[in-house]
C-alpha cells in the first residue's frame, strides 16, 4: 500500500521547543489552514468548527492572558514559575491557532434532526479532532512544529473578549506553532494486541 499519507502523519509531532523563523507569511498560513478546514469532513456537512489565528502582538495578547489566567489556579510560586516558563514556550512561537466550535449550528441540527439529536455534539468534537489533525500534519509537512493546548474553558471568556468572539463560538483547543528550535522526544506506542483485533 502506499504510505505517503502515513509518512506525512509520522512528521506530526508535538513540538514545545517553537521559534519566530517561519518562512511562510501569516497570510499564506491563514489561507492554507482555512483550505484544511474547509476539506474537512463533518457530519451532515455541518461544518462547525471555526479558528481564529493569531499572529503578532494578538498571539502574545493571548499567551499574557492565559499566563495571568493561571495565576490563581497554581498552588506555589515555585509551580507558577515552571507554568510561567511553559507558556513562554508557547508565546515564543510564531502564531496560535484557536479552534472553535459553533454551538448554534450544533443546536439547529438538534431541533432539525432529533432523530440524532443525541449525536451533533459529539459529531461537533470529532470535527475538531479532524481539523486539529489535518491541520497540524499540514504545518508539519510544511516545517511548522505545533503542539495541541487545551486552557479552556478557564480562559473562554476573556478571550471572546479579548478577540471578539461571538457568543455561540465554543473554545476547544490552542495550537501555538512556529520554527522547530528542537526535535520531539521519542513516542512510545501500546502493545498493538492490546489496541488492534483483526477478523478474517
Amino acid at each position: 500500500m502506499n504510505t505517503d499519507v502515513l509518512n506525512v502523519l509520522k512528521q506530526r509531532r508535538s513540538i514545545y521547543a517553537l521559534g519566530k523563523e517561519v518562512k511562510q507569511s501569516p497570510d499564506e498560513i491563514a489561507k492554507t489552514v482555512a483550505d484544511v478546514i474547509e476539506e474537512t469532513p463533518t457530519a451532515f456537512n455541518s461544518q462547525t468548527t471555526r479558528a481564529v489565528f493569531l499572529f503578532g502582538d494578538k498571539h502574545d495578547q493571548l499567551w499574557d492572558i492565559v499566563v495571568k489566567r493561571l495565576k490563581s489556579e497554581v498552588p506555589t510560586a515555585e509551580a507558577y514559575a515552571k507554568t510561567q516558563e511553559k507558556i513562554n514556550s508557547f508565546k515564543a512561537g510564531f502564531g496560535t491557532i484557536l479552534y472553535f466550535t459553533d454551538t448554534a449550528v450544533v443546536k439547529q441540527l438538534e431541533k432539525d434532526f432529533t432523530l440524532y439529536a443525541d449525536n451533533f455534539a459529539t459529531w461537533a468534537e470529532q470535527a475538531q479532532g479532524s481539523a486539529q489533525l489535518n491541520t497540524w500534519t499540514t504545518l508539519a509537512n510544511n516545517n511548522i512544529g505545533a503542539s495541541l493546548q487545551h486552557y479552556n474553558p478557564l480562559i473562554d471568556e476573556l478571550v471572546a473578549e479579548a478577540f471578539d468572539i461571538p457568543a455561540n463560538w465554543t473554545l476547544r483547543a490552542q495550537m501555538p506553532f512556529g520554527s522547530i528550535e528542537a526535535p520531539a522526544g521519542s513516542k512510545d506506542y501500546m502493545d498493538r494486541a492490546d489496541r488492534f483485533k483483526l477478523l478474517k
